[in-house]
């Protein structure tokens, strides 16, 4: 288990306020959060890499903030992989070991396994600079595993990845995790990333924790505006409430619910507004014509911007939903959505 306690980090010109996480023991965490965050300053904190101000790291149950970073049992993996250009991929895998005490007959039987899972035997002889993206990341997980650590930590481990790579990548890790059994810790600023991996997260932002929880909670129930922005809540208005109602310049929304504060803000993903037509009475208990100010391809869908009275709502839409509804500027066109859809925080 990794814990951090009231950790505090004051480097010249930025600092870590009072950070409090805890991962469990052989979890795949993941930390987001816009660049300047102080993600990597955390990372590097953990590592014994930066010096802490003050508070607690507790790994395994014991306070490991004073401890030079080779008593930790903790490796780190940079997004440029940090190899010895003048070692070939089995002198820099094994390298670590020069400050361990494994025997032979332990060092081989990790060797022969780390390079059977990733995929990298056929790689032993050759000096980093002949190696691909995915190859040097491979090597460079290889090394910072080789060690058997109890902690991985991971500074934006696919960021440098063609794309093409990245999901082989991203399976490689779901597997060393799994057959590791450490307790992985992942900073990543893509989506898609820590969607695919995180069994929890935690948002940061100017050097402090957001919010915590599964990536569902982050993603469906943000806390603050801060973290509803950063997941792409893109429908996020400054509210009044009153009983079930949320009113937001001069529209009047259903919430289905009572908030506890007389004002705040609601937000609602781009996803879940339907355009149509036609006003839905169904399901949907908010439901408002307006004309549509803004059409935008997004790649795989476009992002429909709709003005109603004083308030833009955004959506999403395929191409064929574009064409099938005539959307475009100019145009009257309803905007749909249920209050299960609606956040307030």
């Amino acid at each position: 288990m990794i814990k951090t306690e009231n950790l505090n980090v004051s480097l010249q010109g930025f600092h870590l306020y009072d950070i409090n996480l805890s991962i469990k023991e052989g979890e795949f965490f993941v930390l987001m959060g816009p660049t300047g965050a102080g993600k990597t300053v955390l990372l590097e904190a953990m590592a014994g890499l930066v010096p802490v101000k003050s508070g607690r790291i507790i790994i395994g149950g014991k306070d490991v903030a004073k401890l030079p970073p080779e008593k930790r049992g903790i490796s780190i993996v940079y997004q440029d992989y940090a190899l010895f250009p003048h070692l070939t991929v089995m002198e820099n895998i094994k390298y670590g070991l020069h400050f361990q005490r494994v025997n032979k007959k332990e060092a081989e039987k990790r060797t022969s396994r780390l390079l059977d899972e990733l995929e990298i035997l056929h790689l032993e002889k050759r000096f980093p600079e002949n190696l691909s993206g995915g190859e040097l990341q491979r090597v460079a997980l290889a090394r910072a595993l080789m060690v058997n650590p109890g902690v991985l930590l991971l500074d934006e481990p696919l960021s440098a990845l063609d794309a093409r790579f990245r999901e082989d990548v991203r399976s490689g890790l779901k597997k060393l995790h799994r057959s590791s059994g450490a307790t992985f810790l992942m900073v990543t600023h893509d989506f898609a990333d820590a969607l695919s991996l995180a069994d929890q997260a935690a948002v940061m932002s100017d050097g402090k924790i957001e919010q915590t929880g599964s990536m569902e909670d982050i993603f469906q129930r943000p806390c603050s505006k801060f973290v509803a922005d950063f997941v792409g809540m893109k429908n996020l208005f400054l509210a009044r409430f009153s009983g079930s109602k949320a009113t937001i310049d001069d529209l009047e929304i259903e919430l289905g619910r009572t908030p506890v504060n007389a004002h705040g803000y609601i937000a609602i993903r781009p996803e879940d507004i339907v355009l149509s037509k036609e006003s839905f009475t169904s399901s949907m208990r908010n439901s408002f014509r307006g004309t549509v100010s803004g059409v935008f391809d997004r790649g795989f869908y476009y992002e429909i911007q709709v003005r109603v009275g004083e308030t833009t709502f955004k959506s999403l839409i395929t191409k064929k939903s574009l064409s099938e509804l005539g959307v475009r500027e100019g145009v009257e066109a309803y905007i749909s959505f249920k209050s299960a859809a609606i956040h307030n925080f």
